[in-house]
């Protein structure tokens, strides 16, 4: 073990220079940081919520709605392929968690079964000796689909944010149907709760032409939505539209939001599917007009003069530069599949988030000198060299860190302070061993070599054991105790580099310089 080959020492400086490297924007301020090239690290590390201060939002998510959009959609089911195999039915309806009706000739209770045998899905279909027939989910099929709306929900808000340039956000779910939202640096969270608080359903429907708003009477199949239009007497122009999707938002790949005719307006594209579908229907429907709905409102109804072949399209309205930017960035974000709701808010401080750095701060000095002082009283000069080597431990936490992008919390400090504390235990083994070498009559060169050789395994399962601990504190923890985990874990490693290779690089350094014949230990 006193065998360090150049190759070796070249590594262990290289480590330490490149840790110096990716730590050092941490004392320097983001201006300057900005104004260097952009090869040079540049990156700090991000501050969660508890340390930079920000906002706090918990969200429940509508499952109950999904369900009741399954069953209006299982309803026009039922509806239309009844009519097209001439069964005829009454008392068609949403009742409950069923869609329920009544045959008018029992006898084609088979030939109903057999009509919607391929439209049911998971739904189970009941029908009895007269008739009465009810179609409603099963219990397996409502956990699976509210457990898959939490999680699209969740990535549909990751991406949201994402697009409004929030650093390190922290989405969670939160019980069956709620997600935690958790926005570090954003003291205003009113924009993003709009964005979140919008479904961004985009869907595209026929007009019923047929059919006036006023009427009391809407035909089957068709509904009458408000619209952003103010009429003469101020309320929403309402148009009665095909409740049958033409085109969904679901089929948009891109969406951006530009100027047309010195108006901000959203241009569109679709996929290769949602474009031929575009394309048929316009080309279906010359001189009808086109609804483009978001979240049951109209945005606008134009006209369609020609078909439209490209897959492009532009939503226009009025809009302000920012509800286009907005409007665009749902659009691409996807559209959530239930309503969200703000349960509940917080905010945190700034000036809070300043006294809890200042406090890991104080704590993690205090720990490093406390761990200082005891290692160079113990051990003198080798204990010298491991309060630099306990030091050059730090600035790699500190790079590994900032070349992650890891978010440092007020947990993750306290990982890094029992960190220091465990750092110098690798060399407390090795010192204990060397000392215990010299008293049973060894030579310098002997009692060091020995002392790190019989050391070593102590040292790795003493660290392995514990890295496995962070490990599942990371694996199976959430928030705060992820981020323990993680600056565990990260000190855990550079701590056994520091302690067997710089520690060890330093003292024989010392050795081959001084040639002593007994160690100051």
């Amino acid at each position: 073990m006193v065998h360090f080959s150049r190759w070796q020492l070249l590594f262990v400086v290289a480590v330490l220079l490149l840790g110096i490297v990716f730590a050092l924007p941490n004392v320097l301020s983001r201006q300057m940081l900005d104004s260097l090239p952009d090869w040079v690290p540049n990156e700090q590390i991000n501050l969660g919520l508890d340390l930079q201060g920000g906002s706090h939002l918990l969200l429940e998510v509508d499952v109950d709605s999904v369900f009741e959009e399954q069953l209006e959609g299982l309803l026009d089911t039922v509806r239309s392929e009844l009519r097209s195999e001439r069964i005829g039915y009454t008392d068609l309806a949403v009742r409950g968690d069923e869609v329920t009706f009544n045959l008018r000739d029992p006898s084609q209770a088979d030939a109903a079964r057999e009509a919607l045998s391929n439209f049911l899905g998971n739904a189970e279909f009941d029908i009895n000796e007269e008739g009465e027939a009810s179609i409603g989910l099963t219990d397996q099929a409502k956990a699976e689909r509210s457990s898959n709306v939490v999680q699209q929900s969740i990535e549909i808000v990751r991406r949201r944010i994402d697009e409004t340039g929030t650093r390190e956000p922290a989405i969670q779910q939160q019980g069956e149907e709620r997600i935690q939202v958790q926005l570090p640096g954003v003291d205003n969270p009113e924009r993003i709760k709009d964005l979140l608080g919008r479904t961004a359903k985009l869907t595209f429907h026929l007009v019923d032409t047929d059919a006036s708003p006023n009427s009391d009477s809407i035909p089957a199949g068709s509904e009458a939505l408000p619209s952003q239009e103010a009429g003469p007497d101020g309320e929403p122009v309402e148009y009665v539209v095909r409740r049958r999707v033409m085109v969904s938002g679901d089929n948009l790949t891109d969406a951006q939001a530009t100027f047309q005719e010195g108006q901000p307006v959203v241009s569109f594209s679709f996929d290769s599917v949602g474009a031929q579908r575009f394309a048929d229907v316009t080309s279906e429907n010359v001189g009808q007009p086109f609804a483009i709905v978001l979240d049951g409102k109209v945005i606008s109804a134009p006209v369609i003069r020609e078909p439209i072949t490209g897959g492009r399209g532009v939503i226009s309205g009025d809009f302000t530069t920012q509800e286009v930017q907005d409007l665009a960035l749902l659009l691409r974000a996807g559209a959530l599949p239930a309503e969200l709701t703000v349960i509940e808010e917080r905010s945190i401080g700034p000036g809070l988030g300043a006294d809890s750095v200042r406090a890991g701060e104080i704590a993690s000095i205090l720990g490093l000198v406390g761990v200082v002082i005891f290692i160079m009283l113990a051990y003198g000069l080798f204990g010298t060299m491991a309060s630099l080597a306990l030091a050059s431990n730090i600035i790699l936490i500190i790079a590994v860190l900032s070349g992650l992008q890891a978010t440092l919390t007020l947990p993750g400090i306290a990982g890094i302070v029992l960190t220091i504390g465990m750092a110098v235990d690798a060399n407390v083994l090795i010192f204990e061993r060397i000392r215990e070498e010299v008293r049973n009559g060894r030579g310098p060169v002997s009692a060091i070599d020995t002392g790190y050789r019989q050391a070593l395994s102590a040292i790795i399962d003493g660290n392995v054991t514990t890295l496995i601990a962070a490990v599942l504190l990371f694996v199976f923890g959430t928030g705060p105790i992820k981020g323990f985990a993680i600056t565990l874990a990260i000190g855990l490693v550079t701590s056994m580099f520091t302690a067997i290779m710089v520690t060890r690089a330093m003292i024989i350094g010392w050795l081959r310089h001084r040639r002593p014949n007994q160690l100051p230990i």
